[in-house]
């Protein structure tokens, strides 16, 4: 209950910052003289065909939200005459732009709008008095295109925002924004068909007395160029050879192909992911009208070679704690060619599953006495320090060598850990949006059986994966495989995605020739999609699969019972935390194993997830802007991490093979909302998720003989509700012992 108790308060800690932050910045009054009325309300009546929100964010005045007084850094929305007079003005001059050029208000006069509370406050009330019939397209004219081929006419006038009326259906309202948007577009797929000095203008009639709008669109589409030469501007005396750039850019620009800006755009990132450059800028020259040619100029300037970068941390969850300093020094051109060295590393101190470990104690001359600290209890410290070179343009343009060497030590709820691992392989990459990485992989580890905090029980080693032969509650394994990564993200922004997909897949394949203690093929595709949508862009649709099997190679017992061969616990999933399904706190989505039958203890702690072989996970969000940079979410998640390989099919009364089934009695579902405020470094985000009362407890394996049980929990969320501590070990439910809510404060998306 004390976790539970901590727990909730870093909750309300939590809640009560992203309040302030919101507060912080949703206003959008300019309003800030303190010599006058505060504004309390602002009421816009009468307007039913445009948005009484929308017109809010047209305008310079705005309403004091209500939770400014709780807000130290931020003060009330002051009331300014000469501004709201201006503002009544841009409220009708907004409704034209949407169409409604007939609209009238009530009154624009100050003593009509301005209602007085007292001294210190004003409410405004502003009434349209009509909105007036909408102005709807009328004639739908483009000159200038007739000399163009049909199929370049075609691609130009496709589903334009702003078209002319189909046969058989209404005619479509006049807006202001759509009509500009729709040169924009007309102008942007000219230019990418080639048609680098192309211009579209025109005008609009609109007669107030049919309310119709006469649309005119003048087309300049001008000559149709192919890429000529490419020209480098860069630093004086710069240190990157312009022969390297111009490479790089002709990865995407071509000479003798028709000119396209997609085709700069995407020769920009590539010069840019070069990582040497503070700034990078492709556009075309003057054109070459007796040739049709489009000269390209890179204008480029160098950043510093050499970067030192420090920081550090601190990491809160139910099942860990965690403080750390991280630091980086990176030579982007070590030893000349552009060649990268990276050295970096983490120190921390890790505490399962708080900072109670640190205090943890034992009876050590038996007693009764607890007077000696338990030096094997959860807790201690942790590092990985890595050195990573990369080789650019190794044997060809789009290729580079990468080999890391690391070494760490960890601590996990089940193990710890101390080894080191070996990455070495080539990234192909012909375009920015894709990569295929090709590695060979060593990992060498010690593993050691986690102890429990108030007793000696130890994770045997069969749990772990270890190899016949080793010690009590330590082993020593190597891992060696091959594995390919593919990965092509379409998102508009890795951090805080909106629109696109990513869809990613690692193969793994291990032991056999390879050597090693373990063989397997372990399979991790990953497919994520997003779609924003809603006045405004207001409303954004998130979604994710993931799906991962391990297989291991079948043998036969001394039972003669043919089984599948212990896999590694380092290459097995795990599941749960904030950027995985929140039902679960971090890696509790797990088959677990019992450590401790200790009744004092609370059902959660008696027990450590000890990984899977087979993982899904899926999500669904809806995100919804509410003002400024403050957002709303509501997710549904589901997931299960199983012992056996993943499987589709009918019941199983084998757990170890039903805990793998897809929509089997494993396979867990949570709801829950969060609130997210977008910064510099990303979204600030707080998760609160309810695990649904659908499925089977959590699987417990023994080990020695096979056998499962499972364990109640307290069916609490955050130390509220939930039995009596008492009853709670008959208490079953989905996914217990674990509780059935968690939240979640971090920085990023969920996906």
């Amino acid at each position: 209950m004390d976790v539970a108790d901590s727990l909730l308060r870093q909750l309300l800690r939590g809640t009560r910052l992203l309040l302030l932050l919101a507060a912080g910045c949703g206003s959008s009054s300019r309003a800030t003289r303190p010599d006058q009325p505060k504004v309390v309300d602002l009421k816009i009546e009468g307007a039913d065909e445009v948005k009484a929100s929308d017109i809010k964010e047209k305008i310079v005045t705005s309403e004091t939200p209500w939770w400014e007084p709780l807000n130290p850094f931020v003060g009330p929305n002051y009331f300014d005459e000469n501004a709201w007079l201006a503002d009544l003005r841009r409220i009708k001059r907004f409704y034209q732009s949407q169409g409604y050029y007939q609209m009238q208000l009530e009154s624009e006069q100050l003593e009509d709008t301005v209602v007085h509370k007292g001294e210190h406050a004003v409410a405004l009330r502003v009434k349209v008095a009509q909105e007036g019939n909408p102005t709807r397209v009328g004639t739908f004219e483009v000159k200038g295109m007739e000399g163009l081929p049909p199929e370049h006419a075609a691609r130009v006038l496709a589903e334009l925002p702003l078209e002319p009326a189909r046969e058989g259906e209404e005619r479509p309202i006049f807006r202001e924004e759509g009509w500009e948007e729709t040169k924009e577009l007309m102008q942007q797929r000219l230019r990418e068909l080639g048609y680098a000095e192309a211009e579209v203008g025109g005008e609009v009639q609109v007669d107030l007395a049919t309310s119709e709008a006469k649309v005119l669109l003048e087309v300049k589409p001008g000559l149709r160029y192919r890429f000529g030469n490419i020209f480098v501007a860069t630093d004086a005396n710069p240190q990157v050879k312009p022969r390297r750039i111009i490479e790089q850019a002709q990865g995407a620009i071509r000479k003798g192909e028709w000119y396209s800006e997609s085709a700069l755009s995407e020769a920009q990132s590539r010069v840019f992911r070069m990582g040497v450059f503070g700034a990078v800028k492709v556009n075309r020259g003057a054109p070459d009208r007796e040739a049709r040619t489009v000269p390209v100029v890179v204008d480029v300037r160098e950043a510093p070679f050499r970067s030192i970068r420090l920081g550090g941390g601190i990491g809160l969850d139910a099942a860990r704690q965690e403080v750390r300093a991280v630091g980086e020094w990176t030579d982007r051109n070590f030893f000349g060619g552009l060649r990268r060295l990276t050295v970096g590393g983490r120190v921390g101190y890790a505490f399962i599953p708080d900072i109670r470990a640190a205090f943890d104690r034992i009876d050590s001359n038996g007693d009764g006495v607890l007077d000696a600290p338990n030096l094997s209890t959860p807790h201690g410290l942790v590092f990985q320090l890595s050195t990573q070179f990369e080789q650019p343009r190794f044997l060809a343009r789009d290729l580079r060598l990468q080999t890391t060497l690391t070494g760490e030590r960890g601590l996990e709820q089940a193990y710890n850990f101390i080894g080191g691992r070996l990455r070495g392989g080539v990234i192909w990459q012909p375009y920015p949006e894709f990569s295929l990485f090709p590695s060979y992989n060593l990992e060498i580890y010690r593993l050691q059986g986690q102890r429990g905090l108030q007793d000696q029980t130890t994770v045997p080693p069969l749990v772990l994966g270890c190899p016949a032969g080793g010690g009590a509650d330590t082993c020593n394994i190597s891992v060696s495989y091959l594995e390919q990564v593919a990965e092509w993200d379409r998102r508009n922004d890795p951090i805080a995605p909106k629109h696109g997909f990513y869809t990613a897949l690692s193969l793994q394949e291990g032991g056999g020739p390879l050597q090693g203690d373990y063989d397997f093929l372990r399979v991790l595709p990953d497919v994520r999609g997003y779609y924003t949508f809603g006045d405004s862009e207001r409303f954004t649709l998130a979604a994710r699969l993931r799906l991962g099997t391990l297989l291991t190679p079948v043998v036969t017992n001394e039972a003669g019972e043919r089984i599948r061969q212990e896999s590694a616990i380092v290459n097995r999933f795990f599941a749960g935390g904030g950027a995985s399904m929140r039902g679960f706190n971090s890696r509790r989505l797990s088959p677990m194993n019992r450590i401790s039958k200790d009744a004092t203890l609370s059902p959660s702690d008696q027990i450590v997830p000890i990984g899977g072989n087979s993982l899904v996970e899926t999500s669904v969000e809806l995100r919804m802007k509410l003002i400024g940079n403050l957002y709303l979410a509501a997710f549904h998640d589901t997931g299960l991490v199983g012992a056996g390989p993943l499987n589709i099919g009918a019941h199983q009364s084998d757990v170890r093979k039903e805990s793998g089934r897809v929509f089997g009695d494993y396979h867990y579902q949570a709801v829950g909302l969060g609130v997210r405020y977008v910064t510099i470094v990303g979204p600030l985000r707080l998760d609160l998720a309810r695990r649904l009362n659908i499925g089977r407890p959590l699987p417990i394996f023994d080990p020695a003989s096979g056998a499962t049980e499972t364990l109640g929990g307290l069916g609490d969320c955050f130390g509220l509700g939930g039995v009596d501590p008492t009853a709670a070990a008959t208490h079953l439910y989905a996914g217990s012992p674990e509780g059935l809510c968690t939240f979640f404060l971090s920085i990023g998306e969920a996906f």
